[in-house]
């Protein structure tokens, strides 16, 4: 008996041999091996990460502290302005610096940038009930908070770090605004913000609009949405901004490319980086298959025109699937901030990424430049 079972299964893997070679012979190697030719390319991990973490004696940051904006200054110091959840539920911005882009050894010992809540009503919880005034974590998913300024992203353009976040004052208001200082105030710990200005329309929510980190055909630019298509607006001026930008995607995560990883995008991470080929652009997005697991990816939009997509990752380049990225809020990887380090290395430079995980750290990772852009020209597809 067992020589006949063992008879009936090399029989049943001879004919799926068969099959498979024929299905080859009849329409080429094109589906088995189309995926399997391409080359992965992942980010690396620092590995002491987390990079920066909660510090339960300071009320401000008690909760969570994570989705940093990064900007280098002049002396090629990285500083990292970072979400910060306090006990009461609160949102507001700590500091911390770096010479090395890896170790913060200089941390804020307060809140750097506050945005208090101002309301004509009371707040609403995500099923537009009215909010308890007390805090809970389980209430409040906006990172686990319930108001004010979240996942800043920054820029440096004229000596001046531009800052735009989420003006979260519960889920009846979610907008965009902007302020800045200057660089020199930012070395100094000099926290001279601008007063801040709502950019986005008040009868909308929107989330994860990024500054072009220069002007572009002589005008600042403003990515605002990525999907049906890539949307920017273009404007005179930062500091003296009026009226605001509509932004007509449909609310909610938005429709990707179908059968990929990407499939149901997110939003924009950190500020685009100019590169040789273009705006270098990551994004998060989900799998419907994976719908609780954060994303990033990577698509690099035209230097003169960045609505048109030149190259886009066929697979994630981060995923949360280490422990400091399921901790507080399972499968998140948020990244928001992103800078070039090493610029002058024979390589290109090292592209590091800043980001959340969990919704409860800043962790950083890395990759070389220029073999990211070699393996978006090979691989990519918009």
């Amino acid at each position: 008996m067992n020589q006949a079972y063992t008879i009936l299964i090399l029989y049943a893997c001879i004919v799926i041999a068969l099959i498979y070679i024929a299905r080859i012979l009849i329409f080429g190697a094109s589906s088995a091996k189309k995926v399997s030719n391409k080359k992965k390319h992942h980010l690396s991990r620092h590995l002491e990460n987390p990079v920066v973490a909660p510090i339960l004696h300071k009320e401000w940051e008690a909760v969570g502290t994570f989705n940093p904006a990064a900007v280098k200054d002049d002396e090629d110091f990285v500083h990292l302005l970072y979400r910060a959840v306090g006990a009461d539920g609160l949102s507001r911005v700590g500091h911390a610096k770096s010479r090395d882009g890896f170790k913060f050894d200089k941390r804020s010992s307060y809140p750097v940038f506050i945005s208090n809540p101002t309301r004509d009503s009371e707040p609403k919880d995500k099923d537009g009930n009215d909010a308890p005034q007390s805090f809970n974590q389980a209430i409040y998913t906006s990172g686990g908070g319930w108001g004010g300024c979240e996942d800043p992203r920054a820029v440096v353009i004229d000596g001046r770090v531009y800052m735009t976040y989420t003006a979260f004052e519960g889920w009846d208001s979610v907008r965009i605004a902007i302020t800045s200082l200057s660089v020199k105030d930012l070395k100094a710990s000099r926290w001279n913000w601008k007063k801040p200005r709502l950019i986005s329309a008040p009868d909308e929510i929107n989330k994860n609009w990024v500054l072009f980190p220069e002007k572009i055909n002589g005008k600042y630019a403003i990515l605002h949405t990525l999907s049906p298509k890539i949307m920017v607006e273009y404007v005179d001026s930062l500091d003296h901004f009026s009226g605001y930008i509509r932004s007509p995607r449909l609310q909610g995560p938005q429709p990707g490319r179908k059968d990929f990883w990407d499939n149901t995008i997110r939003g924009s991470g950190p500020p685009p980086i100019k590169t040789k080929l273009g705006w270098l652009l990551l994004y998060h997005a989900i799998d419907k298959k994976e719908w609780n697991r954060y994303k990033l990816g990577a698509m690099i939009l035209d230097a003169n025109d960045p609505t048109r997509i030149l190259y886009r990752s066929h697979e994630p380049i981060l995923a949360p699937d280490m422990p400091y990225e399921n901790d507080w809020k399972p499968g998140v990887v948020y990244a928001s901030g992103a800078l070039i380090l090493n610029e002058k290395a024979s390589y290109g430079g090292d592209l590091v990424v800043y980001y959340g995980g969990g919704d409860k750290y800043v962790c950083v990772a890395r990759t070389p430049l220029q073999p990211l852009l070699d393996w978006l020209v090979a691989y990519g597809q918009v």
